[in-house]
């Protein structure tokens, strides 16, 4: 069977689960601890980024690398068109989505855990006490923010990343007005490269990825909730329908007992 190294919180990995289950292939999640785990993840593939596909003794790693390969030895409900001109459209696309809404969602997520403190304690495990969840969420966000600016997080950092990814959304959204998708009449790479991308700018329900309870549904405040971009929203939320199949398990529905790792991919 397939197996997926991955950060459940990854909105990389997310995006491959993604292309999994629309291809409607088997495979089991192999969690990456942060740290020790890394080691073991770059004894294997060469690298310590998550995600990382293994397939019998083929090590594939990078989300998009996964794809291509996904596509290739299992052809099936393709993700890349055959179409030259498709085809550059769609990857065209799909490596914007990584680099704009994949480095710049987490930007604009980490800056609305700094400013709106309700959304900050929501990550935290369900088991923490409500004296430590009253700590956490009463911590100024101010002082986080100047935290934050010596690792690319600041105030600065994250407006700017919020006006790049409110073009995006709107772009998205003028695209998704006359088509059922972003390269035309069926899904592609890049439509799930996007929607999983995305995961960071507003989570998807706890019943697609294991997150603490009450984060799902939940996303960065002027982008998660602006009317304006709810056509797209809607579009992400009939995707994960159509095509993301729901956990199953004794974790589809537990609380979480224990921290959720992002940003270490």
């Amino acid at each position: 069977m397939l197996e997926l190294h991955q950060f459940e919180a990854s909105h990389y990995s997310e995006k491959v689960r993604l292309v999994l289950d629309y291809k409607q292939l088997p495979y089991k999640t192999i969690e990456v601890s942060p740290g020790i785990g890394q080691i073991d993840l770059y004894r294997m593939s060469g690298q310590r980024q998550v995600p990382v596909l293994k397939d019998g003794d083929e090590v594939v790693p990078d989300s998009t690398a996964i794809a291509r390969y996904l596509d290739a030895k299992y052809p099936d409900r393709a993700v890349i068109p055959a179409d030259g001109k498709q085809k550059g459209l769609c990857l065209m696309m799909e490596a914007w989505a990584d680099e704009s809404i994949g480095l710049n969602a987490r930007k604009v997520m980490i800056g609305a855990f700094n400013q709106h403190p309700n959304f900050r304690t929501s990550l935290l495990p369900v088991s923490t006490p409500e004296l430590v969840k009253t700590a956490v969420g009463s911590v100024p966000g101010d002082l986080l923010s100047l935290l934050g600016t010596g690792v690319g997080f600041g105030g600065d950092a994250v407006k700017s990343a919020t006006d790049i990814l409110r073009q995006d959304l709107e772009s998205l959204c003028l695209i998704l007005s006359a088509q059922p998708y972003l390269c035309g009449e069926t899904p592609t790479l890049a439509d799930f490269a996007v929607a999983g991308l995305s995961m960071y700018i507003k989570f998807p329900t706890a019943l697609y990825v294991d997150l603490p309870v009450g984060i799902g549904g939940k996303g960065v405040p002027g982008l998660a909730d602006a009317p304006e971009f709810e056509t797209f929203w809607t579009w992400r939320d009939r995707l994960y329908q159509d095509f993301r199949k729901p956990r199953t398990g004794p974790t589809a529905s537990a609380p979480s007992t224990g921290p959720v790792s992002i940003g270490i991919d």
